[in-house]
């Protein structure tokens, strides 16, 4: 593995390849907890949150979105590639990378899941310098011994003070829109929901290489935004789910004090324990602990623009549809104030596979400044006819 004098990654290194424990989610999923994902991910599709509207699909009730799968663990599915402990520094999400094999996740399902830090590299970085680039694998099985998924999430690790020291100060403000900006983008995004309201319940064919998808609009993002989107993640909630600290470093890994959740005090007051409050989250929502990890403000989380992405291509693919593998890099944060706008283009398709039209999706996801985000692939199976 790549070193670098102001790492000491020797602790990294003795658990690459080591299967962890970690936490799990303890009870079934339930249908709310699919609508509340919807919810938070700013996701209308009827197919995950309308009781009638479900009852006409192929499913004939609801069933939770492929995005979903990532609130299926403890941790959203980074907790492998946070091992080892290295002092002084913080993580964001660099990408997730996903393989589906075919079970769809429905209300009453349980999961279990495996995990391990696959491999790590340290690089230079404009954003903070020398920096950590590691990788872990989560698999999700059901209560059916069913393997649903294998995640592949690629954590940054940072020595804080340097990115620091790299903030603008002009991106410490968030940006002002006029009412008539903020009309436009909520026509924008009337008109992406009807793009796959439009499909209903039936298949997508006729797809063609240099098809365009509808542009996604998600925001202006918020401190409420956020915080949406962190309580949707089940292991958020208070005694969701197991943690074993023996078995996992995730919490050790060298954050910051301020950044650092209180066990003991958790023991009374959970919220101690769960992030957002005390802990690592806190700089998503809270602009002076963004800033003291090298944010501007506060800040996306990664497991939701890797959300975004999977549901964009899903929504586009329809319910007949599949994603069977997904790609996406992340390479800035969703800032509050801040839009996001997705792209999507089918740039090749193979008529030949022999479960359908196979299509591969590349996704460009940028800000209202041009900025980009993240981008990425998709493998999307079709139906023929």
């Amino acid at each position: 593995m790549s070193k670098h004098p102001l790492f000491d990654t020797s602790d990294v290194d003795r658990w690459i390849g080591v299967p962890i424990g970690g936490g799990e989610i303890l009870e079934d999923i339930h249908v709310n907890d699919i609508r509340r994902w919807a919810q938070a991910m700013q996701n209308p599709n009827p197919l995950h949150y309308d009781k009638d509207w479900a009852a006409g699909s192929r499913f004939g009730r609801i069933i939770a979105p492929q995005s979903f799968t990532v609130n299926c663990t403890w941790g959203h599915g980074a907790e492998p590639a946070i091992q080892g402990v290295v002092p002084g520094t913080h993580m964001l999400f660099g990408g997730d990378e996903w393989w589906f094999f075919g079970p769809r996740i429905a209300p009453g399902d349980t999961f279990r899941n495996d995990k391990m830090l696959f491999d790590y590299t340290v690089r230079d970085t404009a954003f903070a310098g020398p920096t950590i680039f590691s990788r872990g694998d989560t698999s999700y099985w059901n209560q059916r011994g069913e393997l649903v998924a294998k995640q592949r999430s690629t954590s940054i690790r940072y020595l804080a003070e340097e990115a620091q020291k790299r903030v603008k100060e002009e991106e410490k403000v968030d940006p002002v829109w006029s009412d008539d900006d903020l009309a436009r983008v909520e026509e924008e995004k009337m008109d992406y929901y009807k793009s796959f309201l439009d499909l209903g319940h039936e298949k997508r064919l006729f797809v063609r290489k240099g098809d365009k998808l509808a542009r996604r609009v998600i925001g202006p993002h918020t401190t409420q935004t956020f915080t949406s989107e962190w309580r949707a993640y089940l292991f958020t909630i208070w005694g969701a789910s197991n943690y074993d600290m023996a078995s996992s470093s995730t919490e050790r890994a060298g954050w910051l004090p301020e950044m650092t959740k209180d066990f003991e005090g958790g023991k009374v007051d959970p919220s101690r324990t769960d992030g957002l409050y005390t802990g690592p989250s806190r700089g998503h929502t809270i602009p002076k602990y963004a800033q003291l990890i090298g944010m501007p403000r506060g800040y996306g989380y990664g497991a939701s623009m890797g959300a975004w992405f999977i549901d964009y291509v899903a929504n586009w693919a329809g319910e007949w549809g599949f994603v069977r593998h997904s790609d996406m890099r992340y390479r800035g944060p969703a800032l509050t104030g801040d839009v996001t706008y997705l792209d999507g283009e089918v740039t090749e398709i193979d008529h030949d596979h022999r479960e359908g039209l196979l299509a591969r999706v590349t996704v460009r996801m940028t800000s209202q400044r041009g900025s980009r985000l993240a981008d990425g692939t998709a493998e999307v199976l079709l139906p023929r006819e």
